[in-house]
């Protein structure tokens, strides 16, 4: 083997060397950015030339070369942000964001997501985020992976169904001095207002919503009858919003009456309904024991017609109805008392509601996207979809945080995020640079070093040479 060969040694290990160094000065112009996985340079040494020793032959190495350069996917720390569409994953896997002007498809860490002026859910670079879109009503996902696109920023109204009422009934009013007279006796759609003080003990008021989204008073008065622990109720609205005013004449926004009977302990314990039905006056009510009178959670059913159709609405007082015994049963999450205590309304809700503006989006750890709307509603949007790969070290690098498959690093993996092995979503927050400046540091002083020393090899080569020239002279 000639001197010579030593200067393709040293030529080898600068080159080496060299490209070495540019990978630490990538990771380090990189150290701010987002989710940024730093590269690492592995060496290996050239095929070995055979020379001929005194035991015979014997192997002379002929440099370094690059072995690989592979991306570290050590997780990055996470940074605090103020934006609920700024996105981090803990663990394994990587969003997928589409080119909206090629379809391409690319992977990347950096969860800088904003909503742009159409509604996409996209990167600074416009590139779209994937996922699934929800079935508002169940959060299940509906069809394949698609863009993140918002086209709808307006909540529906949801029409009232259900009131539930807790009341507490003073035991200390006296019994109707009257006996035959009741709530509905005293109530004329014709007088301001229909019934007065004197025809009942207590008066509570609760908001309900119709079709499209506008507000309704229901008003439920409550009196002593005549016969000991029980009272009467008499649900109704102002009679200038009953559609069936002029058929029910006086009636006119009366829509459900009863008795409620209470123990010697003050608990609720037998229950009477009757529904107003048009036309007419309080003969025609009729008794609610079952069948179509009584809603899908089995409370008494009533209904009412604000200008836009008949609206069915449930009124939970307390009681329930056993269709297996045929009786009005005690609700045990919800009741009404008869205590030794003023009057009052303990609890009151309905599940309708107007119309509402989106507001803000939250996404949970499971990547699901939320509408938060003015109306009170939280509505399931999307799904955030994430995918890893068998080997995403083989990742080609395309810029921009972005990643490309090929056939080395297999097919990717779809899943929600916090399944098979899929790392969590971490909202308002941001992935940093996964490089440790002390570490590249450290390599920039080993690589210089190993430089100074290849330079070295070619100066005393060269050296030498110029020694076995000059044994001519």
């Amino acid at each position: 083997m000639s001197i010579s060969s030593s200067l393709y040694s040293g030529i080898s290990g600068l080159n080496t060397l060299g490209n070495s160094m540019a990978v630490i000065g990538d990771n380090i112009a990189n150290v701010n950015t987002v989710a940024f996985k730093s590269s690492r340079a592995t060496f290996q040494d050239l095929l070995a030339q055979s020379v001929s020793v005194a035991a015979g032959t014997s192997q002379v190495g002929r440099g370094v070369r690059l072995s690989n350069i592979a991306s570290v996917f050590s997780q990055g720390s996470f940074e605090n942000t103020a934006e609920a569409t700024d996105l981090a994953i803990g663990g394994n896997g990587f969003f997928m964001v589409r080119n909206p002007n090629t379809a391409d498809q690319y992977y990347t860490r950096a969860g800088q997501f904003t909503f742009n002026k159409t509604g996409y859910l996209g990167n600074p670079e416009g590139y779209i985020l994937q996922g699934w879109a929800l079935d508002p009503a169940t959060g299940q996902d509906t069809g394949a992976i698609t863009d993140i696109l918002l086209t709808s920023f307006s909540s529906p109204p949801q029409a009232s169904g259900l009131v539930e009422l807790s009341t507490n009934l003073d035991s200390r009013v006296n019994l109707e001095l009257a006996p035959g007279t009741s709530l509905a006796s005293g109530w004329d759609a014709g007088n301001s207002p229909p019934i007065g003080v004197s025809s009942y003990e207590y008066q509570t008021a609760v908001s309900v919503y119709d079709t499209v989204g506008s507000t309704h008073t229901l008003t439920l008065y409550f009196d002593r009858t005549a016969t000991a622990n029980e009272y009467e109720f008499l649900v109704t609205t102002d009679p200038a919003e009953d559609t069936n005013a002029a058929a029910k004449g006086a009636m006119a926004g009366a829509y459900l009456r009863g008795t409620i009977a209470f123990d010697s302990t003050g608990n609720m314990a037998d229950f009477t309904a009757l529904e107003s039905k048009a036309p007419g006056d309080a003969a025609t009510w009729t008794n609610i024991i079952g069948g179509g009178s009584v809603g899908t959670n089995n409370y008494p059913l009533f209904a009412v017609d604000f200008g836009q159709g008949p609206q069915n609405i449930e009124l939970n007082l307390g009681m329930l109805w056993d269709s297996g015994t045929g009786t009005w049963m005690r609700d045990s999450n919800f009741t009404s008392t008869q205590y030794a205590s003023a009057a009052t309304t303990i609890s009151q809700a309905q599940n309708g509601y107007g119309a509402g503006f989106l507001q803000n989006v939250t996404v949970d750890t499971d990547g699901v996207i939320e509408g938060r709307y003015s109306n009170g509603q939280v509505t399931p949007l999307f799904r955030v979809a994430l995918a890893n790969f068998n080997n995403p070290w083989e990742f080609t690098k395309v810029g921009g945080n972005l990643y490309a498959e090929n056939q080395r690093t297999g097919a990717p993996a779809t899943g929600h995020p916090g399944t098979n092995g899929l790392g969590s979503i971490a909202s308002n927050s941001l992935e940093q640079s996964n490089v440790d400046l002390a570490e590249q540091f450290v390599k920039m002083i080993t690589i210089q070093r190993g430089f100074q020393a290849n330079s070295r090899i070619i100066t005393t080569t060269d050296t030498m040479l110029q020694e076995l020239i000059n044994l001519k002279r």
